[in-house]
C-alpha cells in the first residue's frame, strides 16, 4: 500500500470513528425537537436524514421536517451538505424553494463559511431550530426566484450572501442560550 493510500485509509477510519461517535451521541440524546430513527442509521455513513418537529410556541408548531445530511470525505474539516427534503418544506426566509432534488436549500453561514471543525450534526440541528424558532412570518427569501433559477444541485457550491437575523449571528454563542431559554418543544 502506497503511502498516498495509507494516508487517505487513516483520515476515512478517522472520519468514520467521529461520525459513529455523533451518532450514537444523536441517537442515546438528541436536542429537544430532534427525532432519530436508530434503524435507518445504517452502514453508510455518509447519507443521514433526521425529522425535526416544529418547536411549541413558534409558528412552526406542530410541524414535522425532514433534513438530509451527506457527508463529504473531508467531514469534519469540510461542513456537510445540508438540505430540507420531503414532502413538507418550511416556507422561511432562509429557505429556498428550488426542486425537490437532490433538497431545499437552507441559507445558514455555519453550513458553509463559518463552519469548523468543533461543529457537529448536534450542533447543527440545534442552529436549524433555532433559525425556525425565530421567524415571525412564513415567507420565501427575498432573492428567492432569481436563486432558484440559477442556482446549483449542491448548495456548498452557492456563494451566499447572508441577509436577515442570522447575517451576524455567532451561533456557537448563541447556542447555550438557546438551548436553556427559547426551546420549548413538546
Amino acid at each position: 500500500m502506497s503511502d498516498k493510500s495509507l494516508t487517505q485509509s487513516c483520515i476515512l477510519q478517522r472520519q468514520e470513528k467521529r461520525l459513529q461517535k455523533e451518532l450514537v451521541s444523536l441517537i442515546k440524546e438528541p436536542p429537544p425537537g430532534v427525532v432519530v430513527d436508530g434503524e435507518s442509521v445504517g452502514q453508510c455513513l455518509d447519507l443521514l436524514v433526521l425529522s425535526i418537529n416544529g418547536a411549541q410556541g413558534t409558528i412552526y408548531e406542530g410541524e414535522q421536517f425532514q433534513l438530509q445530511f451527506r457527508f463529504g470525505p473531508k467531514y469534519p474539516f469540510d461542513s456537510p451538505e445540508v438540505v430540507f427534503v420531503g414532502s413538507e418544506i418550511p416556507v422561511h426566509p432562509h429557505v429556498y424553494s428550488n426542486g425537490a432534488s437532490p433538497g431545499r436549500h437552507i441559507c445558514l453561514s455555519i453550513l458553509t463559511d463559518d463552519w469548523s471543525p468543533a461543529l457537529s450534526i448536534f450542533s447543527v440541528c440545534v442552529s436549524i431550530i433555532s433559525m425556525l424558532s425565530s421567524c415571525k412570518e412564513k415567507k420565501r427569501p427575498p432573492d428567492d426566484s432569481m436563486y432558484v433559477k440559477t442556482c446549483s444541485k449542491n448548495p456548498k457550491k452557492t456563494k451566499w450572501w447572508y441577509h436577515g437575523e442570522y447575517s451576524n449571528s455567532k451561533p456557537l454563542n448563541d447556542l447555550k442560550f438557546f438551548i436553556e431559554n427559547e426551546l420549548k418543544v413538546s
